[in-house]
């Protein structure tokens, strides 16, 4: 099994103490966070979602969807919104490893502004090399002035899979040639709260596939310090900008799974909440792309869907304006939160349970979160489903 490196794993704060009492923590601490200087000087939030055409009763609305996600209770969501609102007064340092700057994309380049695009827009980002104007050695200056003044209270942000070892030169960042595994080791020594974005940052994602040449690996393999996952290809933008508010309201971490995934937006299975589960129980499946079965939105297990082995949140939040996602469109979830995803879960499009199921945690440890610890034999899952589609196809046949 892959090798937790958390330096904790804390328990939901509801589980710990009163809602009043936590109300009163987190209160305290965003009148803490409002003390500090504001980013983009006077502007705030709600005029400058107002200047987009979002009205102040629609964030109000995202809040109180935000505080649902995060698994607070509803009467959280004014402190949600609060502390979206001075979110500006905390640092971002966003580095930028071997990617291809879709998570990056995720976030800044959404069609129609969203609260959580135009929330990042307002927000204290010190360094983020796709969007600033500056580059070489005034770049450097940049990160490195960014580091020094914020030193101990700023979040760390990275993206991308990093060289390690021999192979660190196959990555070098800036006028100095820097490594990125250097980079991430020195940012990370002030960083109050560290974050890898994305599946490469959080598993290698498809640099670190075999036969890795570059000997690309996670974050957790470069720096010792605690780190929050957010995996996908890419990650939805409320995954990451939901991990900061919560940051922001209680200081901390939020409870992780076993690879490291905040529960709250990982805690449940595609195929869970799929839209097509209905179909799957009834054994109504496709059996090729473009069949009869395809035109009436059949299940997709049989042509390659890893939804029954994948924790993500895609069928709520889903993309692009969130109009849609991959199932929606019509091709099975490819498991692009899983570690080892892009070995484990190939070929995409035939079903696991025809093949041995050799995956990165050998069959162990994909429900074992921060507040249960158990085993779950995935391999058996795998022999289940596999046989269940076989057996009503057979009764459908029939």
């Amino acid at each position: 099994m892959q090798e937790n490196k958390q330096a904790h794993i804390d328990s939901s704060p509801l589980q710990t103490k009163s809602t009043k009492a936590l109300m009163a923590e987190v209160s305290a601490r965003l009148d803490a966070i409002e003390k500090l200087p504001a980013h983009n000087g006077d502007k705030e939030l709600i005029a400058e979602l107002e200047s987009k055409g979002i009205s102040r009763r629609d964030f109000m609305k995202w809040a109180g969807a935000m505080t649902a996600a995060l698994s607070l209770p509803a009467s959280f969501a004014p402190l949600t919104a609060r502390a979206a609102e001075i979110a500006n007064r905390t640092p971002v340092i966003w580095l930028h490893m071997a990617e291809c700057t879709g998570c990056s994309e995720s976030l800044l380049r959404t069609e129609d502004p969203s609260v959580d695009s135009v929330l990042f827009d307002m927000i204290n980002l010190e360094y983020h090399e796709t969007i600033m104007a500056a580059s070489g050695y005034q770049a450097t200056q940049n990160l490195e002035s960014a580091i020094k003044k914020h030193h101990g209270n700023y979040i760390l942000m990275v993206e991308g899979g990093i060289p390690k070892g021999s192979s660190e030169y196959f990555l070098t960042i800036g006028a100095n040639g820097t490594t990125g595994a250097q980079e991430c080791r020195h940012a990370a020594e002030g960083a109050m709260a560290i974050f890898a974005i994305g599946t490469c940052s959080s598993y290698g994602g498809v640099q670190a596939a075999a036969p890795n040449p570059t000997n690309a690996q996670p974050l957790d393999k470069i720096i010792s310090k605690p780190i929050i996952k957010v995996p996908g290809c890419p990650p939805s933008e409320k995954n990451i900008v939901g991990n900061v508010l919560y940051f922001a309201m209680f200081g901390k971490t939020p409870p992780i799974d076993a690879f490291g995934r905040p529960t709250w937006a990982y805690g449940h299975r595609i195929h869970d909440l799929c839209e097509r589960r209905g179909h799957f129980d009834a054994g109504e499946f496709v059996e090729a792309f473009g069949d009869s079965n395809a035109e009436k939105g059949y299940c997709l297990y049989k042509v390659g869907c890893k939804g029954p082995y994948t924790f993500n949140n895609c069928s709520k939040l889903r993309f692009n304006s969130h109009t849609s996602w991959p199932i929606q469109a019509g091709h099975g979830c490819i498991g692009c939160s899983e570690p080892n995803f892009w070995d484990t879960m190939s070929p995409f499009e035939r079903p696991l349970g025809n093949t041995p199921f050799h995956t990165a945690y050998n069959g162990y440890g994909a429900d074992k979160t921060a507040d249960t610890i158990g085993a779950a034999v995935l391999a058996v899952t795998a022999v289940g489903i596999a046989a269940h589609a076989v057996v009503s196809s057979m009764v459908k046949a029939k």
